[in-house]
């Protein structure tokens, strides 16, 4: 055993912190303000109904595709030089974006997008880990960076509305060009250079391995939670599947993989990324609803429904912050563990509202996110700390695809879910005399019962629309109890996967066992006891 007193950071690295939130505020803030920006550019663009979605979704598919990929190239060229060359990129895409004159051209600089945003999540996280060496010092600069992207979902509908309320539907896209600039300026300052100084081959088609895998497996969910269970979505899923087991059989046999297996024998790594990625899952497929449940059942204006969520953002700022504080004092499983507790507890609120439960949501929805912030910054901090740092990029790039993943799942599975519960309730209590056109606009979305009763006479109208509200939230009754039994269960899986990491100290002193070979989880080294 050696004992070691890791360096604390100076307050050049703590400014460097602020220049790596950016891309976090940054991201957040495109994932809400391009939905803002939908009505306008149809009617300026009048793309298709599958351009409209490809225009939506690229973005996010070549971000899960080629994290991995980019992750892993970060560590071999330099993180600080990919996060620069992404910044360029992004900037330049973006001005595309804006500048637009075909559906076609938006997609393309949607898909450069994608490729450079793949680029700025693994390098900010991968330098926070070299920059912050004093474990300690580190959680507290996670739970800040992980607090970023509250801040940017809320302020992103904000300052996007006020700008399209004045200028056109690219002004959205120009968000990002003086937010990548700062980055290119104060980047070569602040944020250190690292990479691994024997990095080894590059495998391209390992890459074109993973990139093939993720996105057909994430869009093969989308459609699933598009148009349901169907022979090509699973027939994607299963390709995606195949081939993302050739890619780790392939990583078995190459003396330099692109995805480093051993990282899953660490418990901490495993057993983070798992909580990490099923909590994604849960809050993407709970959050479809809630944010429908705001505006369909109790008929809130999209602004309305934005405001209520902000006790939620704010709730998460403050779990991801007040964290790092109090894993100095407690061990880190049972931060963790009690961080999903609440969670759960938040989720189970939601099992008990009815039509008419605002106050509930925001209670269910700020405890819910309260519990995340406590157990998403520890998470990341654990599975980025448990890779040696010349492997930092790669793991990130892993946590960042397990949560492209989980969100992905979350959609489809949960919201498929959702709506067979909402489709047999409907159908069971539905009024008679309805046509047959309307019963089917019904069955197929909450916002098409809402306009099939606006079509009715008002008392079958009404009775309707208290029909589909009722189904609605027996479906998200669901939703809430499939989120109760997970989050108890990775609360019961933290507790004993991470029950050796002991407690931070703020000196950052601790013990390592001289053989360990991956990595030190982040904050301490887990006590190594005979006979485990």
């Amino acid at each position: 055993m050696n004992t070691t007193t890791m360096p604390r950071a100076t307050r050049r690295e703590w400014i460097g912190l602020a220049v790596l939130m950016l891309p976090t505020l940054l991201i957040a803030m495109d994932l809400t303000v391009l939905h803002l920006a939908v009505p306008s550019l149809t009617a300026d663009l009048q793309p298709s109904g599958s351009q409209l979605l490809w225009i939506t979704d690229i973005y996010g598919f070549l971000i899960a595709g080629s994290l991995i990929t980019m992750g892993t190239l970060g560590d071999r060229i330099g993180r600080r030089k990919l996060l620069l060359i992404g910044a360029v990129a992004f900037g330049l895409a973006s001005m595309l974006a804006a500048f637009s004159t075909t559906p076609g051209m938006l997609i393309a600089a949607r898909a450069v997008l994608g490729v450079a945003g793949a680029t700025l999540m693994p390098s900010t996280m991968s330098l926070i880990r070299n920059m912050f060496l004093n474990p300690a010092q580190r959680t507290v600069a996670i739970g800040i960076w992980v607090s970023g992207f509250s801040v940017g979902s809320a302020v992103g509908p904000l300052i996007g509305g006020a700008l399209l309320e004045y200028f056109s539907w690219g002004s959205v896209f120009l968000l990002a060009v003086p937010i990548m600039a700062v980055l290119l300026i104060a980047g070569p300052l602040l944020l250190p250079e690292y990479k691994d100084p024997n990095p080894g081959r590059f495998d391209l088609l390992s890459a074109g391995m993973s990139l093939a895998a993720v996105l057909l497996v994430i869009y093969g969910l989308k459609q699933v939670a598009e148009i349901g269970f169907g022979l090509l979505p699973l027939l994607l899923i299963v390709l995606g599947l195949a081939i993302g087991f050739a890619f780790v059989q392939r990583q078995r046999t190459l003396a330099d993989p692109l995805l480093d297996l051993r990282l899953f024998r660490v418990p901490a790594f495993s057993a983070s990324l798992a909580t990490y990625t099923f909590g994604i899952f849960v809050s993407f497929g709970v959050f479809l609803f809630i944010a429908q449940y705001l505006q369909l059942v109790l008929g809130l204006s999209p602004l309305e429904a934005g405001l209520w969520s902000v006790p939620g953002a704010f709730a998460f700022i403050i779990g991801s912050n007040l964290a790092p504080r109090i894993v100095r004092r407690v061990r880190p499983a049972l931060v963790v563990a009690g961080g999903l507790m609440v969670a759960a507890v938040g989720i189970g609120l939601l099992t008990q509202i009815g039509v008419n439960s605002l106050a509930l949501v925001v209670i269910g929805n700020a405890l819910m996110s309260l519990g995340f912030g406590f157990t998403f910054s520890l998470t990341v901090d654990m599975v980025i700390s448990a890779a040696p740092p010349e492997r930092a990029g790669a793991a990130s790039a892993i946590s960042e695809t397990g949560a492209e993943l989980g969100g992905a799942l979350g959609l489809a599975v949960l919201g498929s879910l959702g709506m067979a519960v909402y489709r047999n309730q409907v159908i069971a209590n539905m009024p008679s005399a309805i046509s047959p056109e309307l019963v089917e606009a019904v069955q197929e979305t909450l916002g098409g019962a809402a306009a099939a009763a606006a079509q009715l006479p008002d008392e079958i109208g009404a009775q309707l629309l208290n029909t589909a509200h009722n189904a609605f939230v027996q479906a998200l009754h669901l939703n809430a109890f499939i989120g109760v039994i997970g989050f108890t269960g990775l609360a019961i899986l933290t507790m004993t996967m991470l029950r050796h990491i002991q407690i931070h100290t703020e000196s950052g002193e601790q013990t390592a066992p001289e053989h360990e070979t991956i990595g030190i989880p982040s904050g301490v080294q887990p006590t190594i006891q005979s006979g485990d």
